[in-house]
């Protein structure tokens, strides 16, 4: 097993810039800088290595923020999901919103969120609740993202065309990101989502991780084809400006050579923005992790994300799909 190096201690030669050897190699390089998990045996959870360390979150302005959300029984995905950025996201006054409830109809295998039937049922109130907090807390940049909703025959496409219109309305200025389910590949609900309001500015739908590794890591009716088609779709008969965004997860047992297959997937349906980052595992019922990426590696994959020819591209061990979201969108 690799020693457990000091970031500042790394005798690197920076492999993302050799241009002397071929792929394989450089894989090979950066295979051998990750570390396989040990498990902990009191929590049987896996130990983090110290770049995935981060502290504990608390502060004001996260308190105010997580009082007002729980006085409109709002959700975030920061909380639901156990985000390892909340601390630093929140304290900046920055949250991902969760709409249509705190349950899910699937049952990825890597999620933290409920999963469940809820029913058919939606709080009427909430589009205009969301609109007044993103007012409420000053935001430039709006990130909402959805659990899916099998149980609605749209998949709540009208919902969250209503929560867009809500936030154009509110907050004239505010740059709206959704991150959207698949709508079971629905033209007619992508339609929806895109147009809302004075149109959609991102679209982002999360294919998650490899094609080989998608029956295992996600829901039945995720498939990896169908995240690819709503993709291409929402680019297709979206605005002119929008942009389409996508994320994957490393350490779930993948190879180099189906990232880089997955990368040049995205990029064949349109995707100019990407985000790549460590699985961590929510809890002992869930996927373990096969291995801890190295930061080199994150910035191998940022370095051959923009020579595939994304726009813009966030990649490290904290990364997740809505980080830094408004920094990410190309200008």
């Amino acid at each position: 097993m690799p020693e457990k190096n000091n970031l500042n201690q790394i005798d690197s030669p920076k492999i993302i810039q050799s241009n002397l050897e071929n792929r394989e190699e450089i894989y090979a390089k950066l295979a051998s800088l990750a570390i396989e998990p040990e498990i902990n045996p009191r929590t049987g959870r896996p130990l983090k290595p110290h770049w995935l360390k981060v502290g504990l979150a608390g502060g004001e302005v996260l308190f105010n923020i997580k009082k007002d959300l729980r006085e409109k029984k709002l959700y975030t995905v920061c909380e639901e999901a156990k985000c390892p950025n909340i601390s630093g996201c929140w304290n900046t006054g920055t949250a991902t919103f969760m709409i249509m409830g705190d349950v899910c109809t699937r049952g990825c295998r890597f999620c933290h969120i409920k999963t469940g039937n809820p029913g058919g049922l939606l709080d009427a109130e909430e589009p205009l609740k969301v609109a007044e907090s993103i007012r409420m807390m000053n935001l430039s940049y709006a990130v909402i993202t959805m659990v899916d909703r099998d149980d609605i025959p749209d998949g709540g496409a009208v919902h969250i065309a209503k929560t867009i219109e809500a936030i154009h309305t509110e907050n004239p200025k505010t740059r709206v990101e959704i991150l959207a389910g698949d709508f079971r590949g629905q033209i007619e609900s992508i339609q929806q989502v895109v147009h809302a309001g004075r149109g959609l500015d991102v679209f982002a739908h999360n294919v998650e991780t490899v094609r080989r590794l998608s029956p295992r890591v996600r829901d039945a009716r995720a498939k990896y084809d169908q995240s690819l088609k709503v993709l291409q779709n929402a680019l297709k008969i979206g605005p002119k400006s929008m942009f389409t965004k996508s994320a994957i997860m490393l350490g779930l047992g993948e190879e180099f050579a189906e990232v880089e297959e997955t990368l040049k997937d995205l990029r064949n349906v349109g995707v100019e923005i990407i985000t790549i980052g460590q699985y961590l595992q929510p809890t002992t019922k869930h996927l373990t992790v096969k291995r801890f990426v190295h930061p080199e590696e994150f910035e191998y994959w940022k370095t051959r994300a923009k020579e595939l020819g994304f726009k813009a591209v966030a990649a490290g061990p904290l990364v997740r799909s809505s980080y830094k979201a408004s920094e990410l969108f190309p200008t």
